[in-house]
């Protein structure tokens, strides 16, 4: 198995959704022989798309980041939300891997995602509560990458939720113990 492990908490060694990932990644590596390629989207910045990259016709960086999720049979994307989204370094990652007749194409009865089979992880840290009543309108993280997901194939995607992180310590435990809970599911 090829495990693509991706990070993009901004505070590095504080982040609870690099802890998450890497909690799925040494529990996935466990149950199976796996190759695991880890890309630190914070600590390895890839720039803002400009439009002189993706008219070019050498893309190296573009090839490279997108040979690395071809090759992977497994996404582990630690995304924590800030601001009700993700961080602008995961952004930067898939306006590079989003490209039409490589990771998806267009037909004649609308786009279709070209990666299928693949299994997708998302590690995710909230301060506040997301999932559930009137708060889970402005969640935009889960909703924009399954969505991006599923746009070039990977419709098998499972998320790990601290939710809570920060609204006390009772919460905060809370959230992060049913985050371990749901890491020891994986099967």
């Amino acid at each position: 198995m090829n495990i693509l492990h991706l990070d993009s908490g901004i505070f590095v060694e504080q982040s609870v959704s690099r802890q998450l990932s890497a909690d799925i990644v040494r529990k996935l590596t466990q149950e199976a022989d796996a190759t695991v390629t880890h890309r630190d989207l914070v600590t390895q910045t890839i720039p803002h798309l400009q439009a002189e990259e993706l008219l070019a016709e050498d893309k190296p960086l573009i090839n490279e980041l997108i040979e690395e999720l071809q090759q992977s049979d497994v996404l582990v994307i630690g995304a924590p939300m800030y601001n009700f989204t993700i961080p602008t370094q995961l952004k930067t990652w898939f306006d590079r891997v989003l490209q039409a007749g490589i990771t998806f194409r267009y037909t004649e009865s609308g786009p279709e995602g070209l990666l299928s089979g693949k299994k997708a992880y998302i590690a995710s840290g909230r301060g506040g509560i997301y999932s559930s009543g009137d708060a889970a309108a402005l969640d935009h993280q889960e909703s924009y990458l399954r969505t991006v997901l599923a746009f070039i194939g990977i419709t098998d995607v499972q998320v790990v939720r601290a939710e809570g992180l920060n609204m006390g310590d009772e919460p905060r435990a809370e959230g992060l113990a049913k985050a371990a809970a749901d890491i020891a599911a994986i099967v």
